[in-house]
C-alpha cells in the first residue's frame, strides 16, 4: 500500500497563517464546489470556485474521503475504512491538506439542520 497522498497545486499553507488546523472529531464533507472523479490511481479533485486540482493517490482516501459525510467526524469514516491507528498520521496529513486548500470543508450546525420554512 502506498502512503496516502495529496497534491494540491498552490502547496499546503504556510506555517502561521491563521488556517485553524484539521480537527478529525469534527464532522466533515466534500466541498459542494468540488468534484470527485475516481480514476485507477486515486481520484482527481478539481474546485470550480478556485480552480484548483488535486490528485488523490490512495484509494483508501478517496474512500475516506467520499464517506465523510456519512459519519459524524473524520475520525468515524477513518475508522469504517479500517485505518488503524498507527496509519492514522498520514491520513490526518491527507484529510489536514485537503482542508487547507477548500476540497473538503466543516460541516457546520446550520448547514446540517434543515432551512425553516416561510409561511
Amino acid at each position: 500500500m502506498t502512503a496516502p497522498s495529496t497534491t494540491a497545486s498552490g502547496g499546503p499553507a504556510a506555517a502561521g497563517s491563521g488556517t485553524p488546523e484539521f480537527d478529525s472529531t469534527r464532522a466533515w464533507k466534500l466541498n459542494p464546489s468540488v468534484a470527485l472523479r475516481p480514476e485507477p490511481f486515486g481520484a482527481l479533485l478539481y474546485h470550480f470556485g478556485t480552480r484548483k486540482l488535486s490528485f488523490l493517490k490512495n484509494l483508501v482516501v478517496v474512500g475516506v474521503v467520499q464517506q465523510l459525510a456519512d459519519h459524524p467526524s473524520a475520525d468515524a469514516a477513518m475508522a469504517a475504512n479500517g485505518i488503524a491507528e498507527a496509519e492514522r498520521p498520514l491520513y490526518l496529513q491527507a484529510l489536514s491538506a485537503l482542508s487547507v486548500s477548500g476540497m473538503i470543508v466543516e460541516v457546520t450546525p446550520e448547514a446540517a439542520a434543515p432551512a425553516p420554512t416561510q409561511e
